[in-house]
Order: C-alpha cells, then structure tokens, then sequence
C-alpha cells in the first residue's frame, strides 16, 4: 500500500470514529447509542487494514481482541436495552437515572 492510500483509509476511519463520537453525545435513546457504538467498533476495524499489509500477524491478532470485544459490548448493550425497557417501559436515556439517583 502507498502512503496516500494509507492515509486516506486513516482519514475516512477518522471521520467515522468522529460521527460516531457525536452521535453518543447527542443520542436521546438506547438504540441510537448502540448504534453509534457499533459505528466507533467499525472505524476501528477500518483502521486495522492498513497494518495488514506490514505486519499481517499482529493485525489478525488485534482484529480478533477487537471483534470480541466488539461482540461482548454489543450483547451487554442488548441486554441493558431489554432491562432498561422492562423497568422503565421505555428506551429513552432521560428515564436513566446518573449514578443511581432516583
């Protein structure tokens, strides 16, 4: 790989990790932080490409940690989701209380 291409790869993964950053901030439900979650776990992916073209090893072991940890996040938030919605009938982060105020 060229370093152009390097850098656009990085670039593009930046971005995404960056929408990704913004919408957690500005998310008012459950789902969309999931998703924007998801979104932050794949410019990671993304920025893995490149070192699988210098050290293909070292790469396919950080993509393999990165896929579960990706897929450990994914089921706790599924499981948040559905107690979340069981206790408070809703999927709103309003609803969430901060350090377990009432």
């Amino acid at each position: 790989m060229q370093a152009t291409d390097i850098s656009i790869i990085y670039a593009a993964s930046f971005a995404i990790l960056l929408i990704g950053y913004l919408t957690v901030i500005s998310s008012k439900d459950v789902i969309r932080l999931l998703i924007s979650l998801e979104l932050m776990f794949g410019a990671v992916f993304m920025s893995l490409i490149p070192l699988f073209s210098a050290i293909s090893n070292a790469a396919f072991g950080i993509a393999i940690l990165t896929i579960f940890t990706s897929s450990g996040e994914l089921l706790v938030l599924i499981y948040a989701i559905i107690m979340l919605d069981r206790q408070k009938k809703n999927i709103y982060t309003s609803s969430v209380s901060i350090g377990g105020d009432r």
